[in-house]
């Protein structure tokens, strides 16, 4: 911290996160833990990424939005792993102010996309089971394409709406973050001035980007347990429900951590729960998703097996 331009202030210039744990044997087996964690994630979505792209029955809108999926799971991860695996090798991790609102920028952003795309899944499985007549009509490529749009402009906002928000606090001391990352609740508890702003416009945003959005998957598979409980035959009722298994598990998953982190309004103070979230939501989650979809999905297996085997997909 330096004096500035707050009289006798003193205005932060740096933050210190306090990370895991403060034991130096321990830190050493959470670097080898983490760093096994990233790499398995990104190279599990990549391959995710590459059988989609070289098998041609995968080439529909379903893996289209999986594919995007992927690639921001990749970017999520990346986002506050590789600085968290920094911090732990130096045993120290001093964030300069403008990384640490950058990241919290990028995280924002990304994980919002996160949220409206895993909605746009679910619209595209209620079209696919209840209007499967006008399917390809509705869910063209410039309809993919526009929904993956909407879904990046508006967690663009949410996204740079806090940031500002954030930005315009005045930290004066102390500066030490009790997380592995840069997120809202500890940054609000080091503030000096008011967060009554702050609080509302996250509780707004967790609205728009958690509870609208479960809002809209749960009507979308509401109608769609409804059309396949009309189909008569047991193999059939099985065929449609699996389609819909992967996408429905990993909104459980994300959800259900990103709904106890942010909701929890009352209180924004740090701890070490937030912590044990804080793993599951950029760590366990992104690591699960690409497991989720090639052990529930034959497809993505047979794509994924040909990619490793150098073989060609059927004609």
């Amino acid at each position: 911290m330096e004096p500035g331009a707050w009289g006798n202030k003193t205005v932060v210039t740096e933050f210190i996160l306090l990370g895991l744990t403060e034991n130096i044997e321990l830190q050493s087996i959470l670097f080898a833990i983490f760093l096994f964690a990233y790499v398995i994630t990104v190279g599990g979505n990549l391959s995710i990424l590459a059988a989609i792209f070289v098998e041609p029955k995968l080439h529909t809108p379903m893996y289209y939005f999986l594919g995007n999926l992927s690639l921001l799971d990749i970017g999520c991860i990346t986002v506050t792993i590789p600085p968290m695996l920094a911090c732990l090798l130096t045993h120290q991790c001093r964030v300069p102010y403008a990384a640490c609102i950058s990241q919290l920028f990028f995280f924002h952003l990304l994980a919002g996309v996160d949220c409206h795309l895993l909605t746009a899944m679910a619209y595209d499985r209620y079209l696919a089971i209840c209007q499967p007549l006008t399917y390809s009509i509705r869910m063209s490529r410039d309809v993919q394409g526009a929904l993956v749009a909407v879904c990046c402009s508006i967690s663009f906002i949410n996204a740079l709406t806090h940031t500002v928000a954030v930005s315009v606090l005045d930290f004066c001391g102390p500066n030490v973050v009790n997380h592995f990352y840069c997120d809202l609740p500890p940054l609000f508890q080091l503030s000096c001035s008011s967060i009554h702003l702050n609080g509302q416009l996250l509780f707004v945003g967790a609205t728009f980007m958690g509870v609208v959005p479960m809002v809209f998957i749960s009507v979308s598979y509401a109608h769609v347990a409804a059309a396949v409980l009309r189909i008569r035959s047991a193999e059939g009722r099985k065929k449609a429900f699996s389609t819909c298994g992967s996408h429905l598990t990993v909104v459980c998953i994300f959800y259900g951590t990103g709904f106890f982190s942010y909701m929890r309004l009352g209180s924004v103070s740090a701890s070490d729960k937030d912590k044990g979230i804080g793993i599951l939501n950029t760590v366990i989650s992104p690591m699960l998703n690409p497991l989720i979809y090639s052990l529930r999905n034959p497809d993505v297996q047979g794509a994924l097996k040909r990619l490793l085997t150098g073989k060609r997909p059927p004609e």
